[in-house]
């Protein structure tokens, strides 16, 4: 077997493997919640289509493939175009489309798909584009573009699975950003490094938990059992791109502009703490931004010692299932 026919089989059987589990979901949830087929069916549909998209950035060899084959302006109308077909197919489907509101959003993905064609990287470039993408997670940008046509069920997850993976494809492919580990599966090297600092987070965190009120212990057996599901959403959604972010990208830039590895991880800790002011809870919560600056330590430590983001994601999944389903 060529080593292209191994990659795409690999692809294709997990674009298969997921497939099955979405649809599956979906059709349970929505039997579940008493929603209209009508309504279900593009939701999914759309949720399929952005799967495909979100986990190609994982597979180099793919991402190589298409780095190769075609021109980075094509590339990154490409890229651009399939950040738009999730949402067309579902809000055209239900009757949710907003002309204003497609024209945003297309005019944000534009923007992030021809950064790098049309401008070299540079300090300033590097750091307006994470800015811009910050400042439409903060802004709830995705929450006024993706209406939801299902009552009491937000959809603006989709558009920041979206953002998710149009960030790390066009850093990856058309910036060039180096090895940053990027992928969904951690070698054995990574979990145990990844565990080893969650272990070393435990007491630290425990006691700043304590100190500024956050500390509840209680949990049950149903969220027990629900840990893994957890762990594993966050494994792959939330700290993939985040650590890519916040470790792989920023972290990695400062300590090349510096040479001052410790500098560059407290920095980008900190940098990753303040984003946390807007987290749920109301503006500033300073006690989770706290909080998410110490776990950003820990994960740029494991980070540094990797080599890559995928054990800076074992322990940021590892720290937040913790204080999912025990601490709070």
């Amino acid at each position: 077997m060529t080593p292209r026919r191994d990659w795409a089989r690999g692809f294709l059987l997990a674009v298969g493997i997921g497939w099955l589990v979405l649809a599956g979901a979906g059709i349970y949830y929505a039997r579940l919640k008493g929603i209209p087929a009508r309504l279900a069916a593009p939701v999914v549909a759309a949720f399929l289509v952005e799967y495909v998209f979100y986990i190609a950035p994982g597979f180099p060899r793919l991402r190589e493939w298409i780095a190769g084959r075609f021109p980075p302006r094509k590339l990154a109308l490409f890229f651009a175009s399939s950040a738009l077909a999730p949402y067309l197919l579902y809000s055209l489907a239900t009757g949710v489309f907003r002309p204003v509101a497609a024209a945003r959003l297309a005019a944000l993905v534009l923007v992030l798909s021809f950064w790098y064609v049309f401008r070299r990287p540079s300090k300033i470039g590097d750091l307006a584009l994470l800015g811009l993408v910050a400042a439409a997670l903060v802004s709830k940008f995705f929450r006024q573009i993706y209406l939801s046509p299902i009552p009491s069920q937000d959809i603006d997850i989709l558009g920041k699975l979206m953002l998710f993976r149009l960030v790390p494809t066009v850093m990856l492919i058309l910036r060039g950003t180096g090895n940053t580990g990027f992928g969904f599966l951690p070698t054995a090297r990574e979990w145990k490094i990844g565990f080893r600092n969650f272990l070393w987070f435990l007491p630290i965190g425990v006691a700043l938990f304590a100190a500024l009120g956050l500390l509840r212990i209680e949990t049950s057996w149903m969220e027990l059992a629900t840990a893994p599901a957890i762990f594993f959403g966050f494994l792959w959604v939330v700290a993939l791109f985040e650590e890519f972010v916040a470790r792989g990208l920023l972290q990695q830039w400062l300590s090349d502009w510096t040479g001052r590895p410790v500098i560059a991880l407290l920095s980008a800790s900190c940098i990753f703490g303040i984003f946390h002011l807007w987290f749920p809870g109301g503006f500033p919560n300073w006690r989770i931004a706290i909080m998410a600056t110490l776990l950003g330590c820990f994960c740029g430590k494991s980070y540094n010692e990797a080599g890559g983001i995928r054990a800076a994601m074992v322990t940021h999944a590892l720290i937040v299932t913790v204080w999912r389903t025990i601490l709070s």
